[in-house]
């Protein structure tokens, strides 16, 4: 019985089992909001958390099931691609070419030469 006194065995109520247990669900929790937050920062997704930017997403592209998300400010719109040809009567507006570095440049039908 001196040793109970002295606190060295403790009370048996304090052993609780399941202490450890919630431990682990901290931790686990911890653990998931920070690979969340790993995963915003990896996929540059904070521009589509502030309001006042601009972006645009294409997802799956060259797929049938193509979608390109565009964030303009406040209003996100997603557009769904389908296997139908646009068509319609409309005029010319210039020419567009590809560069052997890939690159492609617009050149409008009325554009004058600033040389």
């Amino acid at each position: 019985m001196r040793r109970r006194s002295l606190g060295l065995l403790g009370d048996p109520e304090d052993d609780d089992p399941m202490s450890g247990v919630a431990n682990l669900f901290d931790t686990a929790m911890i653990f998931a909001v920070a690979l969340l937050l790993a995963l915003v920062v990896s996929y540059n997704v904070p521009e589509l958390l502030q309001p006042e930017s601009n972006v645009t997403i294409v997802k799956n592209p060259g797929d049938p099931n193509m979608q390109i998300i565009i964030k303009d400010m406040d209003q996100i719109q997603v557009l769904d691609m389908t296997e139908k040809i646009a068509g319609g009567q409309g005029t010319r507006m210039g020419t567009a070419y590809q560069l052997e570095s890939g690159q492609v440049v617009y050149v409008p039908e009325n554009a004058t030469n600033t040389r």
